[in-house]
């Protein structure tokens, strides 16, 4: 049987800590709790799970911190959870099975990451992240913000999901002042940290700044594929933002370029038509999501972008081109995706009325 060093970094963390620590202390061999300066009760809750406790000094910089963790790691495979992170229900139980029949050849081993949920707990929006990384292989993280390990070797996949359930409420400016220090700092922005450090810009407002990060982004020839299309739709975000709706969806078009189109991109070109009420155009697109492969391994799936939303939406625009028993069908096609959704409650309520 191989072995498992739970790695993690924490800060002030006493809310969440313990139920992470829960949902996976029966499957690891040991846990390596690496502090980054908190000031409340989360050492001493660590210290009920583990004698490994260590402090670093924050410097600023996320991988510095999980390379510190994984120096400390003595087992077989080092694994990582953010304190704030769950194995999902029986997921001790898949880990163990895996450990009791692995042969040791993987050097790494991916796991599913679900990051957002909607009302019922339902998944919608996940991707894959590095999850078990071979001890002896040495591996380091990469990265001040947005850190990753880069993947080599021999790669498996565990159908066991790690959910993300974040209690925090604001969205701070911790992750774009450590890429504004790297910037005056004249460090090299990677085509990973040109990515992320766009997406901050974006989310602090700051269109025009971010839009030029993306444009840069997407000229970086060692750029991935799904983050190019990521970033098209965020510079789109941008330009609608400020108020060039036409050059938006000509970034949404150009998101075309980089893979087959998958369901975010689709339900977005389609959203572009149906707020100007072009429902032809907009249905065209909606088809195409409801039919759009899901992205390939390592991007971001947003779940309903594939079911729930292109039927709702395919719902309106058929009703508004007057085709109401095509209208109906993708309504009730919506229902059977998410039947407690806010949406298709409304639009069965409209269905029942026209009866």
């Amino acid at each position: 049987m191989v072995t498992i060093s739970l790695c993690m970094i924490v800060k002030n963390e006493e809310a969440v800590l313990g139920r992470c620590l829960d949902s996976v202390k029966d499957a690891v061999d040991e846990i390596i709790i690496v502090d980054t300066g908190s000031s409340d009760r989360t050492k001493e809750i660590a210290a009920e799970y583990t004698d490994k406790i260590y402090d670093f000094e924050w410097v600023n910089d996320f991988s510095a911190a999980r390379n510190e963790a994984f120096s400390k790691a003595e087992m077989d495979y080092c694994m990582w959870l953010d304190a704030d992170d769950i194995l999902e229900e029986k997921g001790q139980e898949k880990l163990l099975f895996w450990k009791a029949q692995a042969d040791d050849t993987a050097d790494v081993v991916m796991m599913d990451y679900a990051a957002g949920f909607d009302e019922e707990g339902r998944v919608t929006f996940c991707y894959e992240r590095e999850r078990l990384l071979k001890r002896k292989r040495g591996f380091r993280w990469e990265g001040r913000v947005h850190e990753a390990v880069p993947v080599s070797g021999k790669v498996e996949r565990l159908a066991l999901r790690i959910e993300h359930h974040s209690r925090k409420t604001s969205y701070g400016h911790r992750n774009l002042r450590i890429y504004e220090d790297m910037k005056e700092a004249g460090e090299p922005f990677h085509a990973r940290d040109l990515f992320y450090y766009a997406r901050e810009l974006y989310y602090h407002r700051r269109y025009e700044e971010a839009v030029g990060c993306f444009l840069f982004f997407l000229e970086q020839k060692d750029a991935f594929c799904e983050n190019q299309v990521d970033a098209c739709r965020f510079t789109a975000y941008c330009l609608y933002a400020l108020g060039r709706e036409e050059k938006a969806l000509s970034y949404l078009y150009r998101g075309l370029r980089y893979r087959t189109p998958g369901g975010e991109l689709c339900c977005e070109i389609g959203k572009h038509f149906a707020d100007r009420q072009n429902w032809e155009q907009a249905a065209f697109w909606y088809e195409a999501a409801l039919h759009a492969p899901k992205k390939t391994a390592g991007g971001f799936v947003q779940e309903e972008c594939y079911g729930y939303v292109p039927c709702i939406q395919l719902s309106v625009c058929y009703d508004r081109m007057g085709e109401k028993k095509k209208a109906y069908e993708c309504h009730k096609m919506a229902g059977k995706y998410k039947p407690y959704g806010r949406e298709y409650r409304k639009n069965e309520e409209y269905f029942r009325n026209m009866e």
